[in-house]
């Protein structure tokens, strides 16, 4: 069997690429590493998404529902639990290699939002000691923080809306090495309204406990002076490095561990597609909106790369 489009990624961008592709009448299969929903699911499955259009606030995990439901309701064949290993050619059509089999396509949209990754460290004494034991890189679940003294490091979206989560269960930190978060103005101003306790222009020197974390030491002010906070949790969310060499394996440019693409989603490889946080392009802008503007796009290119209908 040939597929028309194989999906690679069932976050929110391989998911509507996949309702697109079906709405122009293109079999689609999507092919998923973990579980389907991306990110949402897989990092912040409890945190409140207020910014979609349409979804006044509702949690990510039951956002992740919605698109997955959407997508097979559209008819689009959904795979989880299984890893990409390749991208080949076979005369005009491309075969996807995957740990349990092959699949024939004629065209293919990347949607791996940051793809394989690990967590930046901070890369101070007790971080790697503490790991699973009150070191973590991602929300420990809110029943786990209930009366817990919890201290997130960083200043982006992701750190604060953690943050704004455990406020409730639990004595919430914020740590930031900068004057002013990075994060969205409307999140910042729900922190500094908060129960939260944010530090600035500080630094973790230190994670320290015996069987488990008790204390972090850190440097903070200027001029700079170092204290003691005692925690039980340290979420560290300063970002992620995402393992690129299977990108460039699969022959596709990568820029600063992201694929470039141009206005229509298309790579430097024929047939080949991409959407998403693993794209790059001036004025790229990470969210779950602009993924599916992407992936739209993506499955539209495609469309045209296949039919090559007359208008097109």
């Amino acid at each position: 069997m040939v597929h028309d489009l194989i999906i690679i990624g069932a976050g929110p961008a391989g998911l509507t690429a996949g309702v697109f592709a079906r709405s122009r009448k293109l079999s689609a299969l999507i092919i998923e590493a973990g579980m389907v929903g991306g990110q949402l699911v897989t990092l912040y499955p409890d945190k409140g998404v207020e910014n979609y259009p349409g979804c006044t606030m509702t949690q990510a995990a039951k956002l992740a529902q919605r698109f997955k439901t959407h997508a097979q309701r559209t008819g689009c064949e959904i795979h989880e639990n299984e890893r990409v290993r390749e991208i080949a050619t076979k005369e005009e059509h491309l075969v996807v290699e995957t740990d349990k089999g092959e699949y024939e396509a004629k065209a293919v949209v990347v949607a791996i939002g940051i793809g394989l990754f690990k967590p930046k460290k901070l890369g101070v004494p007790g971080e790697d000691e503490f790991a699973d034991r009150g070191v973590c890189y991602k929300l420990p679940d809110k029943d786990r923080l209930v009366n817990k003294r919890v201290l997130f490091v960083g200043g982006g979206n992701s750190a604060l809306e953690m943050a704004l989560i455990a406020k409730d269960v639990a004595d919430t930190f914020v740590v930031h090495r900068r004057d002013k978060f990075r994060a969205d103005e409307s999140i910042v101003d729900r922190v500094i309204a908060s129960n939260i306790q944010t530090i600035m222009n500080a630094e973790i020197e230190e994670i320290g406990g015996d069987d488990k974390v008790d204390h972090v030491a850190i440097k903070a002010g200027n001029p700079p002076v170092r204290k003691r906070i005692d925690v039980d949790v340290v979420v560290i969310n300063i970002g992620f490095t995402p393992e690129v060499e299977y990108l460039e394996k699969w022959g596709l440019e990568v820029e600063n561990d992201q694929i470039q693409v141009g206005s229509d989603m298309r790579t430097s490889r024929r047939g080949v597609f991409a959407c998403g946080d693993i794209v790059t392009y001036e004025g790229k802008y990470r969210q779950i909106v602009t993924a599916c503007g992407e992936a739209a796009t993506a499955a539209n290119s495609a469309y045209k790369f296949i039919i090559k209908p007359y208008w097109a």
